[in-house]
């Protein structure tokens, strides 16, 4: 058996950041109080559970943070109105938002308050998504494939701009763009929010798929990027397996495969990958 392995596997810059910011507060010796996170610092259980270990709380609501804590915004932010309440309570927020999200927000906020309605291609439940929004000024749309935006019935008299979860397929949101803009009369203007190591991890992925039998995708399963990649993949023709450890890979039926593929997303570790790495090595 041969493999392939994405050289673009492992942290994104945003993830990396984010980590880095929360290890520096870990160990800063003149800060006190607990360390909270609300949600997940990143969208990895593992990397999620090594934190827990070292005593930073992970908690749903904002309202469970209690005064006198630090909170690290996670690399996926959080929405404007809630980072404000959390500074008037007298907690100390470390903002670790990805800076590639940070842009999109600004953008969106710039833009919408020229009186522009956002046009926002993700996952509506997905914390990006809620942080995006946050920033809008005025009427916002949200859709997640290109069939939900040719039903989005727009109004000519007004005016609009699209952008995209940083994570989303970039082939596809090209697509809603050329869909929106053969719209007569609509005055749209299109936001590059897509970050680029997005677009060279799907690249790559789908490289890898033309050249083998089959791709193993690792990361977490609520990591919308790693969903992305394995649907990139076999939206190219190439069945993929998308699984969070080594311990999920299936080696009886990976034995029949003479070329498999591996790649990860922007939130896997380096050592869950160069695990998964050994064992297809072994096989």
């Amino acid at each position: 058996m041969e493999f392939v392995r994405a050289k673009s596997a492992g942290f994104c810059m945003g993830v990396s950041l984010a980590l880095h910011k929360l290890d520096n507060i870990i160990a800063e010796e003149n800060i006190s109080g607990d360390i909270y996170i609300l949600g997940s610092i990143i969208h990895n259980p593992q990397v999620v559970a090594e934190y827990a270990e070292k005593g930073v709380i992970s908690v749903d609501s904002p309202e469970e943070i209690p005064p006198g804590s630090i909170v690290v915004i996670r690399a996926h932010g959080i929405t404007k109105q809630v980072q404000y309440s959390l500074s008037q309570r007298g907690i100390l927020v470390i903002d670790a938002t990805c800076p590639k999200v940070k842009d999109a927000c600004l953008s969106i906020e710039e833009n919408t308050q020229k009186g522009r309605v956002l046009l926002l291609f993700g996952e509506e439940a997905h914390p990006e998504v809620k942080c995006l929004l946050s920033y809008a000024a005025g009427k916002t749309v949200v859709f997640d494939t290109l069939e939900e935006c040719q039903t989005c019935d727009l109004d000519p008299a007004l005016k609009y701009c699209l952008a995209a979860q940083t994570t989303q397929d970039k082939h596809v949101f090209d697509a809603i763009s050329r869909e929106l803009s053969k719209r007569k009369g609509l005055d749209l203007i299109v936001l590059d929010t897509i970050c680029n190591a997005t677009r060279m991890r799907q690249g790559e992925a789908t490289k890898i798929a033309d050249k083998t039998d089959f791709v193993i995708v690792a990361g977490g399963y609520n990591s919308s990027n790693t969903r992305r990649l394995a649907q990139v993949i076999e939206t190219s023709g190439t069945a993929a397996l998308h699984v969070e450890t080594a311990d999920e890979l299936p080696l009886d039926d990976l034995r029949k495969f003479q070329k498999i593929g591996l790649t990860a997303g922007a939130s896997t570790p380096k050592k869950i990958v160069d695990k998964i790495q050994k064992v297809l090595e072994s096989l």
